[in-house]
């Protein structure tokens, strides 16, 4: 797998030092992803955890990522290797739990500002 994604990896900068090892990197972004724990765990045997973070947004940005799908891809998916389902659990996605709808600091109780009351007679 490696040969197919090393050519795909972007070159060492023209300036400054060289970058850490793609693989080691490639590897510590994929440990993150799989065992779901902060950046801050990370493994010290795969390198800093802010090169890890800072290298996969720039691959994104840069389209390291999607070069790297799309050329994975490309022969499973010519070879009818993949069968695309697409599946989505909403129980996965839990919301932080500030988002649970306490009251907001500074906010008073009562009716909703935006309510405004009508000068109309109330219906019988």
């Amino acid at each position: 797998m490696w040969a197919r994604i090393e050519p795909l990896m972007p070159a060492d900068p023209v300036r400054g030092r060289r970058w850490a090892d793609h693989r080691r990197t490639l590897e510590a972004i994929a440990w993150k992803y799989r065992t779901c724990l902060p950046w801050r765990d990370l493994p010290g045997e795969l390198g800093s955890f802010q090169t890890a973070h800072k290298r996969l947004i720039r691959w994104a940005m840069d389209g390291t990522w999607e070069r790297i799908l799309a050329t994975l891809l490309a022969p499973a998916d010519a070879g009818d290797g993949i069968g695309w389902t697409v599946w989505v659990d909403s129980t996965v996605c839990r919301a932080h739990q500030h988002a649970a709808g306490a009251r907001k600091e500074g906010r008073r109780a009562g009716p909703n500002p935006a309510t405004t009351h009508s000068d109309a007679p109330a219906a019988a």
